[in-house]
Parts: C-alpha cells; structure tokens; sequence
C-alpha cells in the first residue's frame, strides 16, 4: 500500500520551491525560483518506475488468483479481502506512481485545473482505501480468533465492513475536488497544482493535513494494534491452559484448522508491519514539515525523495508476503510460467509430463491443508 508525496511534503523539497508545490502561500516573486528536475528527483522517478512495474504484475496476479486461479479455494469471507487489498494496491499502483513519476519530471503541472482536482481526489482515495482495508482484515482476524462460532455470519459481516471502508474513503477524499486547484504563478511562465487560496491562514492547512495523518495513519495503527493485542492476548491464554491439561476448543475433527487460522494471522500481521515499518519515516518527516517548514533547508532533498520511495515499497510487499503464506498463487504463478515456457518451447510439454508421470493428477490441486492455511 504507496503514499501521496504532495500531501505530507512539497513535490519538490528544495528550498526554492518549498512554498509552491503543495501549499496555499506563494513566496515572494523576488526570492523564487523555479525548480528544476534535480538528480535526486532522477533518481526518485528511476526508482519509482522500477516499483511501479513489479507491483503491477505482482498485484495483477494476484487479483487474478483470487479471482479466477486457484485463490478461489479461498474461503469465502476472505476472498473479497484479499481482492480488495490487490485492488487497494492497484489503484496506488496505476494513480499515484505514474502521477509522481510524471509530476516529477515535469516539474510544474501541465494537466489543468479539472485533472488537478480529479487526481488529487484518487490519490487520497487510494490511499485512505489501502489503510482502511487493511483495519478490516485486522477487525475480521480478530472476530476469527476471539468468535470462532461466529464464522457463518463472517461473510455478511466482512462484505459490510469493505462497503464502509470504500465509502468512507471515497468520502474523506472529496474535500481534494475543492482544495486543489492549477495555479499559474504571476509574471513567471509556471503552473502547479496546488491548495493556493484555499486555505485564509497556515495553521488552517497544518489542521487540513493533520485530521488526514490522523485518519491514513493513527486511528488504523490504533485499530489494528488493539486487534492484534487482543489476538496475541488470547493465544496466549489458550497455550496456558493445554499447558495446565485443561481441553482445547475445537471447531473440527483435527486440529487443521486452528493451524491454519495461526498462518493466515501470521501474514495479515506481516502485512500490518510491512504498512507501519514502511510508511513511519515518511510521516514522521511531513509532521515535521508542517510544523516547521524551514526543515527543508537543513534536510538534504535526497532524504525526502528516499523515504518516499521506501513508502512505495509497502505496494510491491503484499502479493510478495501473501504469496510466501499461500500455496494457490505460487501454484498459479508456476501455472502461468509453465504455460509460457511450454508455448515457448514445443517439447517442454512432452517432457513436462514425462517428469509428472503417475503422478501429474496431483499438481492440480493443492495439498489438503490449502483450504484450511487459506481459511
């Protein structure tokens, strides 16, 4: 799941165009500067393009499994899950990488003012849609642990949360369509798109930026922690009490299934790590610029293009730990290069069966676990 790099920091961080990028008070004409397409930025929009590609095909085979590969094994309530995630990721993917590799080499905003308000919008949308999916599959490991009796309502439940996640971020994001706005800047040839004249006093904008911290960031950390706490509180209650002798809940025959609840809530809190562990720094580095935006004067500009980067790197991780945690997409992966490599090569057929022999009814399904592990 990637961040927008004009809400928390200017485009630009250089101290000549501190002001202009993302910010509702331009300097003095006297004293600024066009900014130009530095070296670091260079090196931002290389990076970005290389994160970009990987987390396209990543997430798009992922979305496929689910869909149509063997994902569909899937237990119900968490298929949409895991589709909606892909799809959180995706929509971070195609918006705002591109835009921030675009917006970068160019510099000012060529797009005019209705794509300005559009894509600001989608950018916030994607990003309060990659946070809030990730509070539902905290909430729903959490029911899952704690209600295990309560699975036969968990589809309706999970299909309700994901309604409100997406309606709730569609709904904090439109305040975009009338901040922002293209902007040419008086007797100089530059335009950008940015909150200039939205905002009376800058303590307004710091309050606008702060209520979205606090909405992307702190109130899913808070969630998802107090979730996970509770989980690990009440595994640990459970081991006391086999360890003292006392009967263990079971909900089946074997116990496949509690084995298989611990790996799925062992990926979903990799997952919540990947999130915190890659977007933290960032963060931490916008607060610090809404409260002193001199910073970017003793900052170097690489720092702020780095961590950016290292914030896209959270797109490209989920597929990659849902795949370690999960049989059916690596097997679809090895399906799909499979079939590339047989059409490539008009004997790899032949001598793919000849390695399968007897035994080639076995690699079309999964071991008998998967469905629990996916469940």
């Amino acid at each position: 799941m990637s961040r927008n790099g004009s809400l928390l920091l200017p485009l630009q961080p250089d101290a000549s165009q501190r002001d202009v990028s993302n910010s509702s008070f331009f300097p003095p004409l006297a004293e600024w500067e066009a900014p130009t397409f530095t070296r670091a930025a260079q090196f931002r929009v290389g990076a970005t393009l290389v994160l970009f590609l990987f987390a396209a095909v990543s997430n798009l085979a992922l979305l496929a499994s689910v869909l149509h590969g063997r994902g569909r094994r899937l237990a119900s309530h968490l298929r949409p899950l895991i589709a909606s995630l892909a799809a959180a990721d995706l929509m971070m993917t195609f918006i705002v990488m591109p835009l921030d590799m675009v917006w970068n080499t160019t510099v000012q905003w060529y797009g005019g003012d209705g794509l300005c308000k559009l894509l600001s919008f989608l950018k916030l949308f994607a990003m309060q849609a990659s946070a809030s999916i990730l509070v539902v599959i905290s909430l729903d490991r959490h029911h899952a642990i704690l209600h295990p009796l309560d699975s036969l309502n968990s589809h309706r439940r999970n299909r309700r949360m994901l309604l409100l996640a997406w309606g709730l971020s569609l709904l904090l994001a439109s305040p975009q369509l009338f901040i922002f706005r293209a902007i040419k800047a008086e007797r100089a040839d530059f335009t950008q798109c940015v909150t200039h004249g939205s905002f009376h006093e800058r303590w307004q904008e710091t309050v606008y930026n702060m209520f979205h911290f606090v909405t992307l960031y702190v109130i899913p950390l808070l969630v998802m922690s107090c979730c996970y706490t509770r989980i690990l509180i009440e595994i640990n209650r459970q081991e006391t009490k086999n360890k003292a002798g006392e009967s263990c809940l079971r909900r089946s025959r074997t116990d496949m299934i509690p084995k298989a609840r611990m790996k799925t809530l062992k990926m979903t809190i990799i997952i919540v790590v990947s999130f915190v562990v890659c977007w933290t720094p960032y963060y931490l580095l916008g607060i610090w610029y809404w409260f002193q935006p001199e910073m970017l004067k003793v900052t170097p500009e690489y720092v702020h293009h780095l961590l950016f980067v290292f914030g896209n790197l959270n797109t490209c991780c989920d597929p990659v730990i849902y795949g370690l945690y999960t049989p059916s997409f690596r097997a679809d992966l090895t399906r799909c290069w499979g079939c590339r490599h047989s059409r490539d090569s008009p004997h790899s057929l032949d001598r793919l069966s000849a390695r399968q022999g007897p035994h080639s009814g076995e690699q079309e399904s999964d071991p008998p676990c998967v469905k629990g592990v996916e469940g």
